[in-house]
């Protein structure tokens, strides 16, 4: 290497078969569905030997659930300024990631094999949007010098978080923004 040509990055080119195989199975998923998703598939379309996505993810369900929690980290905690404006705007977030290619895969994948993935997935998925939750009742508590905001995380997942993956998962009509930010001005009316 000369002094001219940048130093690579150690996990480099994981960091890129990563987003190849991302990118694939999102494709893949907005032409075909995810019920005939299968990790070789995704392979050839990301340009990688399938044994890389066997030995990363092990099944459809674990890349899948990677790729839904890896959204999830990557959605940015709203602060409008407001408990209902906040979570308004996290109920439309979630239910944008739903209907994106694969958001609801994960929940409807059935192969026994990939059960303990679709839990481990679900559980890590949960697991993000409870920490997200959390930060929109910290953020209130703080504008309100510490008061509780009178909501639990408990309960903003049972009435504004569960009706939207309900609806999504069954393809119930009437999911869209207005009814996400409806359920949220439910809670802190």
């Amino acid at each position: 290497m000369t002094a001219t040509q940048p130093a690579t990055r150690p996990g480099g080119r994981s960091a890129r078969v990563r987003e190849a195989v991302f990118k694939a199975a999102q494709e893949l998923a907005a032409e075909q569905g995810t019920e005939k998703l299968t990790l070789p598939c995704v392979a050839t379309r990301a340009g990688v030997n399938p044994t890389t996505l066997y030995r990363r993810w092990g099944s459809m369900a674990g890349l899948l659930a990677d790729i839904a929690a890896t959204r999830i980290r990557h959605t940015e905690v709203p602060d409008t300024g407001s408990l209902a404006g906040d979570l308004g705007a996290f109920a439309e977030a979630v239910l944008q990631d739903l209907r994106q290619p694969g958001g609801i895969a994960i929940l409807s994948i059935e192969v026994d094999s990939d059960l303990r993935a679709r839990r481990d997935g679900l559980r890590r998925c949960r697991e993000l949007r409870t920490s997200q939750l959390e930060q929109i009742l910290d953020q209130e508590r703080r504008r309100n010098g510490g008061a509780e905001p009178g909501l639990t995380v408990e309960r903003i997942n049972d009435r504004l978080v569960a009706p939207l993956y309900y609806r999504v998962l069954h393809d119930i009509p009437g999911a869209d923004a207005a009814y996400a930010r409806g359920l949220a001005a439910e809670l802190t009316d």
